[in-house]
């Protein structure tokens, strides 16, 4: 089964540095590594974005989109966005505020069937309203 990596969890392993892990951090990097080299991992563009925004130079910038590079963006359509805006009205009427970007990533993960690997704590309170699965290896 195919997991839907957020942000989070990609900044961990490809933007932090590894000596500043702490051991629940480290344990979430190995396993973002095993679902990579399992072909498992999907990243989507608008995580591909938040993980580029923000670096400040150049350099740094260009190594991470080569690193990123060898991972294909999953095909997003016009359905994909329309089903975000229903979830994130879903999400206002039951009171739990959304961005942009994460309630689109609940939208897929809960249309795709993919759980959502996360450390981002707000995901869990999208998935009481949105029913989405999230992803743990005790559980996949």
């Amino acid at each position: 089964m195919k997991v839907l990596v957020d942000t989070s969890v990609w900044s961990l392993m490809l933007r932090r540095n590894p000596a500043t892990l702490n051991t629940s951090e480290r344990h979430t990097v190995r396993e973002l590594q095993d679902l990579v080299n399992d072909g498992r991992a999907v990243i989507v563009g608008a995580i591909r974005q938040e993980l580029l925004s923000g670096i400040k130079h150049e350099a740094q910038f260009q190594a991470l989109k080569s690193k990123l590079s060898v991972f294909e963006d999953s095909e997003i359509s016009t359905a994909d966005y329309e089903n975000a805006a229903a979830a994130a009205s879903k999400c206002m009427t039951a009171g739990v505020p959304t961005t942009s970007i994460d309630v689109f990533i609940c939208a897929l993960a809960l249309d795709r069937q993919w759980p959502i690997f996360t450390s981002d704590r707000g995901f869990a309170q999208f998935q009481k309203v949105l029913k989405f699965q999230m992803y743990s290896r005790l559980t996949n």
